[in-house]
């Protein structure tokens, strides 16, 4: 009787830790959901303010353009080629693993838990020898399936390309173009504002009045007196874009795997190697790692996902 009393508490007991792992893991996973829904709120949200302030789309007319749907002329049709940014929220004692190929990320994931040793030294006795265990799972994410954005044609700015490279200041360069632009000789007017567009080396010049701006861009190029050099500017329309629908799809990454549950007893980057050896033994299932992102507990990340990365 005594025996059996003992068994039964002993169940209790492994019932109870059974019931308490669930029971965080629950909460876990309810951190994590809720933490890749606020990133794509997030992420759509800021998309359309960044669309709503005016960013002009640089030198329309020259991108590329591939439409789905009827076109007036097929020898006409261009391309314009958009690449997705996913950000993925990454918890601590987490990591991200992607392989070079993906049959193996597919390996990695159907055997779910990993035994992992942390110190491979061979003159470590098999009983002294930390291991610790992983969960390995596959990593979902929401990708634009549908996009529409509604244009905007500025009627009182223009795009200015093909700057020359004189060395000065950028507020100098902007401050010469404005003086040019603002001379009734030169086809200007009152200028309101200038100001490069963000990484494109290109210059948004704003007029006060309207009617200014449009005979410029009919001419399509300008020469400019700058110092003692004359540089002969492309000029374009501005655009305005706003997000008018977008639409989302669940998408697996096929060469990526998430690995979770990992402990915080080693430093970040010997936990990163340790983690890199292991993953890349074919011995165990592995094979050649591309990438590794590692998360320490008690800490947050995000990771920043391309088309091709995953």
């Amino acid at each position: 009787s005594q025996e059996l009393c003992g068994a039964l508490e002993k169940d209790h007991a492994k019932l109870q830790m059974a019931k308490e792992a669930v029971e965080q893991r629950t909460q876990e996973l309810r951190k994590e959901g809720e933490l890749i829904r606020k990133s794509l709120e997030q992420q759509i949200r800021l998309n359309r303010d960044e669309e709503r302030s005016c960013q002009m789309l640089s030198a329309l007319p020259e991108k590329k353009m591939e439409f789905k749907g009827l076109v007036a002329n097929k020898e006409d049709m261009n391309k314009l080629m958009l690449t997705a940014l996913i950000r993925y929220p990454l918890l601590g004692g987490s990591a991200l693993i992607t392989f070079e190929k993906a049959e193996v990320a597919q390996r990695i994931i159907e055997v779910k838990e990993h035994v992992v040793e942390l110190s491979c030294g061979e003159e470590v006795e098999e009983s002294d020898r930390c291991r610790v265990r992983v969960q390995a799972a596959p990593v979902d994410i929401l990708l634009p399936s549908a996009l529409e954005i509604g244009l905007t044609r500025s009627s009182r700015s223009i795009l200015l390309s093909d700057l020359p490279s004189l060395g000065i200041p950028e507020e100098a360069l902007l401050d010469k173009l404005e003086l040019f632009f603002s001379k009734t000789k030169n086809g200007g007017g009152e200028v309101e504002s200038t100001g490069f567009l963000d990484g494109s080396g290109q210059v948004v010049l704003t007029f006060a009045q309207d009617g200014v701006a449009e005979p410029l861009i009919v001419r399509g190029h300008i020469q400019v007196l700058i110092g003692k050099g004359k540089y002969d500017l492309k000029i374009s329309p501005c655009m305005s874009g706003d997000i008018t629908n977008l639409q989302l799809q669940p998408s697996r990454c096929p060469r990526t795997v998430l690995l979770s549950g990992i402990p915080d007893v080693l430093g970040e980057e010997p936990m990163r190697d340790t983690l890199e050896i292991h993953f890349q033994r074919a011995s165990r299932g592995g094979g050649e790692v591309d990438a590794l992102a590692y998360v320490p507990a008690g800490r947050q990340g995000v990771a920043v996902f391309t088309e091709d990365a995953g």
